[in-house]
C-alpha cells in the first residue's frame, strides 16, 4: 500500500506545504464550478474565478506557462460569462442555453488556432518546448480556450470541448508529477460527460415544447 502511495504522490515531498494546500483548494472550488455549470447555475462564475486565481500563481511558479495562460484567460472569460448569464431584457434572460450556429463554429475553430499559435510563441519565446509533453500542453490550451468561450456563450458543445481536453490533461498531469490535479481533471470529466446529457436533456425538453 505504502509503494502505490509513494507512486502517486512522492513528488510532494519537494513542495511547500502551502503549494499543496493551495492546490487542494483550488481543485474543491474546480469541481464546485463545474458541478455549477452542469446546473446551469451562474455560480459556475466566482468559485471558478477563485480557482483559476490560485491555479495561476501556482502554474506560474511550476513553469507550466500553457496551463497558466488558460487559468488566466478562465478568469477573464469568468467575468464575461457571469455578465451574460445574469444580463437580462424585459425580464427574461438574453443568453439561455443553446446549440453552437455555423457562425459560432467558424469563430471556434479561429479562436482554436488563435490560441495554440499564441501559447506555440510563448513556448517558443521562453524555450519551453523542450519536451513532449509541451506540445500536448500546447493543444490541450486551445481546446479549452474554445471551451470556456463557448460555456460563456452556454452552448452545449462547451461540454464536448471539455471533455476532450480533460481526456489528455488527465495522463499529461500524472506524468508531470501532478497526482492530485490528474484525479481533478479525471473528476472533472466524468462531471463534464454528465453536464453534457443534462444540457442536451434541457434542450430535448424545450424542442418539445416548441
Amino acid at each position: 500500500m505504502s509503494q502505490i502511495f509513494d507512486f502517486l504522490f512522492s513528488q510532494y515531498a519537494g513542495y511547500d506545504t502551502l503549494d499543496i494546500i493551495l492546490e487542494l483548494v483550488a481543485g474543491i472550488f474546480t469541481i464546485a464550478s463545474v458541478v455549477y455549470s452542469k446546473k446551469n447555475n451562474v455560480l459556475v462564475f466566482p468559485t471558478g474565478m477563485i480557482c483559476t486565481a490560485i491555479f495561476v500563481y501556482l502554474l506560474l511558479k511550476w513553469g507550466l506557462l500553457g496551463d497558466m495562460i488558460i487559468n488566466g484567460y478562465y478568469f477573464i472569460m469568468s467575468i464575461y460569462g457571469w455578465y451574460l448569464w445574469t444580463h437580462k431584457k424585459d425580464g427574461k434572460t438574453v443568453i439561455p442555453i443553446g446549440k453552437t450556429t455555423k457562425k459560432e463554429h467558424v469563430i471556434s475553430v479561429g479562436l482554436f488556432i488563435i490560441a495554440f499559435a499564441f501559447v506555440f510563441v510563448v513556448y517558443t519565446t521562453f524555450d519551453k518546448f523542450n519536451h513532449w509533453s509541451a506540445y500536448l500542453d500546447t493543444l490541450t490550451t486551445a481546446l479549452f480556450f474554445v471551451a470556456m468561450w463557448l460555456m460563456a456563450k452556454r452552448k452545449i458543445e462547451n461540454w464536448i470541448y471539455w471533455i476532450i481536453g480533460n481526456c489528455i490533461t488527465v495522463p499529461l498531469y500524472f506524468y508531470k508529477g501532478l497526482t492530485f490535479s490528474s484525479i481533478l481533471y479525471f473528476v472533472l470529466t466524468i462531471i463534464a460527460i454528465y453536464g453534457y446529457l443534462a444540457w442536451k436533456k434541457h434542450l430535448n425538453k424545450i424542442q418539445a415544447v416548441v
